[in-house]
């Protein structure tokens, strides 16, 4: 799931803007204008950024790691501790199903903004 994520780049580059609060975002999908009738021109979304949580600046600085590592591995300690506090069913690494990782993350994200 975080290496879906990571290959994101709306969200790579919302989650690096998201680091300075009062931040204006403007996003542009040229993915979804392609989907769009020629004749229909899509207005890009212009987003203000509050402080970001402590969720959100650890997933930024998880993705910042796998995106300029020169390591081979990368460890999301911070980031699984930070959805822990948001979602007590992930902590004492029972198996748990990808989409609730998922689901809750980008659901803390949300709560956060």
């Amino acid at each position: 799931v975080l290496q879906n994520l990571s290959q994101t780049p709306v969200l790579r580059e919302l989650l690096k803007e998201a680091k300075m609060p009062g931040t204006t975002v403007k996003i542009e999908s040229p993915e979804l204008c392609m989907l769009c009738c020629f004749s229909f021109k899509q207005e890009p979304q212009l987003i203000k950024l509050d402080q970001p949580g402590p969720l959100t600046l650890s997933m930024h600085q998880f993705m910042t790691e796998m995106q300029e590592t020169k390591k081979g591995v990368v460890t999301p300690k911070e980031l699984f501790a930070q959805i822990c506090k948001k979602a007590i069913r992930f902590k004492g690494y029972q198996q748990q199903d990808s989409h609730e990782l998922l689901r809750y993350l980008l659901d803390g994200m949300r709560a956060e903004e």
